[in-house]
């Protein structure tokens, strides 16, 4: 600015110097414009940024002021009372399960005491087939013996008779 009005003061180009810079700065310096909107721009932001957050904020707080107050509570008490109900259920089923198991256990050893029963039958029943066995066997040893016997002797005598049929 100074610049310009050093020139001879009242000379007819000074005023023209002054109308070409205000036609200069209004058609082609946008600088105080473009600085004035962001000033402007900012401070709407910030404005209502800071409204908008502080109403987040409130909503937040209020949020978790009935979630801590209201909600907290109704679910602890539901999980709480939903735990009961269930702990129960799981101590019925195991005492189903136990009973379920003590029965079979009884089966098992009813079971097992049958076979055992019926083992000692078959032992029992084998080793009597075992000395019916070595009696016939020791029954037809004698008969076999007394057969040789019977036919050593039918032949002794039938040399006997032959011996004397020999003589010639």
């Amino acid at each position: 600015d100074r610049r310009r009005e050093a020139p001879a003061a009242g000379s007819p180009i000074q005023a023209i110097v002054k109308d070409v810079g205000e036609i200069y700065s209004r058609l082609l310096d946008h600088r105080p414009v473009i600085q004035g909107e962001i000033r402007y721009f900012v401070k709407e932001f910030e404005e209502k940024r800071g409204l908008r957050e502080l109403r987040v904020l409130a909503n937040l707080k209020n949020t978790i002021f009935e979630t801590n107050e209201h909600v907290l509570p109704k679910c602890e008490q539901a999980m709480h009372d939903n735990l009961n109900e269930t702990f129960k259920k799981l101590q019925a089923a195991n005492d189903m399960i136990h009973r379920l198991q003590e029965k079979e256990c009884e089966v098992r050893k009813l079971q097992a005491d049958k076979v055992m029963a019926r083992e000692e039958k078959c032992i029992a029943h084998w080793e009597e087939f075992m000395k019916e066995q070595q009696n016939k066997r020791a029954e037809v040893d004698e008969e076999h013996r007394k057969a040789m016997e019977r036919l050593k002797e039918q032949y002794a005598e039938m040399e006997k008779e032959l011996s004397k049929y020999v003589s010639f």
